[in-house]
């Protein structure tokens, strides 16, 4: 073989190994290229996951803050709702307050009425001895029918008439329009054990809170059902 041949062959290596370099180097490029674009794509998507979870969680906040603000403004509602109904029914207690005072301006039904209030009370402490308060303006009908009442209690009880003293301390009197928010009573008495352990309020202020509480569902229901509905 001639240096021409030699030289010829040689040329032919180096054409070969060229194209393969290229060939290989296209591949190289080609993957490299390939990879980038599926990392620049996995960037992307985790961008927009990232944008997304942030969207999605603000946005929860945003209803999250919208029922709490709902529910604080449904319970101001209820609030203010309540307090009116509150407000009525105060002012019908406050109105059947001062009907009470009425009671003892007819003497002859307030004395009755003083009679069965003390035997009814009687009845509840079943004593020998009491203490019987009531107000100064009711002494004198208290003492009117102390005895009577002792009496109608014994026949009841079918005991022995108690000793029934009265206090010298007096129940306040009726409100006056000078103190309207101090102590007052509109009327009846206040019985107790001798040892003052055993107390029955029979006043009529009292037996109002009684009645009171125990219809308030009653009246409420009867104020407000139809709006509660």
């Amino acid at each position: 073989m001639n240096d021409a041949d030699v030289s010829k062959q040689i040329q032919q290596m180096v054409r070969f190994i060229r194209q393969e370099a290229e060939e290989k180097a296209n591949e190289i490029s080609v993957s490299a290229e390939e990879e980038f674009n599926i990392e620049k794509l996995q960037l992307v998507e985790a961008e927009k996951k990232k944008i997304r979870q942030e969207y999605e969680k603000k946005e929860k906040q945003v209803e999250i803050r919208k029922k709490i603000e709902y529910s604080m403004q449904l319970n101001a509602s209820r609030i203010k709702v309540l307090q009116a109904q509150d407000d009525v029914v105060n002012s019908m207690k406050e109105a059947a307050s001062k009907e009470l005072l009425n009671v003892s301006q007819n003497e002859h039904v307030y004395k009755n009425l003083l009679k069965d209030l003390i035997v009814q009370s009687l009845l509840r402490l079943k004593e020998p001895a009491v203490l019987l308060r009531c107000r100064k303006g009711d002494l004198h009908l208290v003492e009117a029918v102390l005895g009577s009442a002792a009496v109608e209690y014994a026949q009841k009880a079918k005991v022995h008439e108690p000793e029934i003293i009265i206090d010298h301390v007096h129940l306040p009197s009726g409100p006056s329009h000078h103190n309207p928010h101090g102590l007052s009573c509109s009327g009846g008495v206040v019985l107790a054990s001798r040892d003052g352990k055993i107390v029955c309020e029979n006043t009529l202020d009292a037996r109002l809170d009684v009645v009171f509480r125990k219809k308030l569902p009653e009246i409420r229901k009867s104020l407000f059902s139809q709006v509660a509905a």
